[in-house]
Formats: structure tokens, C-alpha cells, sequence
């Protein structure tokens, strides 16, 4: 049997866009000279809410995704989630990277994970259900 494809690739590609959140964490704390935590500097406390926020959100889609994939849900939905995923976490992190932050980014970021987690709880409980 054939796992959750479709998440899996999803799950590559935002483990990608996760280790480049991971190396600017470590810029971040290269340039302030900080090992533990953020100390004052306002950039590395920025990179590390970045890395922070995409640890917080992406593992529950994927499992939603998973789940639904897993039920029968749509190609083109759990593509939909995926891209969802992928685009609003990257806009959210170089958003609020900058200084001073253009909120549009964060706010189109956030905007596009919550309708992940919508869609991806829908198809979750319509596979569940039905």
C-alpha cells in the first residue's frame, strides 16, 4: 500500500523552507553574538519567532493533511492545503524578518495557514465522517 503521497512531498518541501528559517536563526545569532535566547537584539528575536511560528502551525497541517490523504481526500484539495502551507509560511517568515516589517507579508502568511488548517480540518472530518 502507497502512503500519503501528496503530504509527504509537502512535508519535503516545508522541511526545506525550514532549514533555511534554521540558518537565519543562525545568522541571527552570529551577528548578535548569542548563544541562548535573543538578549536585546530585536533581529534575532524576529528570526527566532519566525522558526518559532513555523514549528508551531506546519506539523498540525501536515497531520491534517495525512489524515485526509490518508481517507481518500482530493488530490487537488491536499495540493490546495500544501501550496497554502508553503506560500503563507514563507511570506510569514520573511515578513516578519524585516525591520521595519511590512505587515502585509505576515498578514497574507497567516491568512493562507489558517485557510490550511480550515481545509485541511474539513477534509480531515469529512473522511472521518463520511
Amino acid at each position: 500500500m502507497i502512503g500519503p503521497r501528496t503530504t509527504a512531498l509537502y512535508a519535503a518541501l516545508l522541511g526545506i523552507l525550514f532549514l533555511v528559517i534554521t540558518v537565519g536563526v543562525f545568522s541571527a545569532r552570529r551577528a548578535a553574538k548569542v548563544a541562548v535566547g535573543t538578549g536585546e537584539d530585536r533581529m534575532l528575536l524576529r528570526a527566532s519567532r519566525a522558526h518559532a511560528n513555523f514549528a508551531e502551525y506546519v506539523p498540525l497541517i501536515l497531520l491534517l493533511m495525512a489524515l485526509a490523504e490518508s481517507t481518500g481526500a482530493p488530490r487537488l484539495l491536499l495540493h490546495a492545503i500544501g501550496l497554502a502551507t508553503l506560500v503563507g509560511r514563507a511570506l510569514h517568515a520573511f515578513g516578519i524578518r524585516q525591520e521595519p516589517e511590512p505587515l502585509v507579508f505576515r498578514k497574507y502568511g497567516m491568512l493562507l495557514t489558517l485557510l490550511a488548517i480550515a481545509a485541511g480540518v474539513i477534509a480531515a472530518l469529512w473522511g472521518a465522517l463520511f
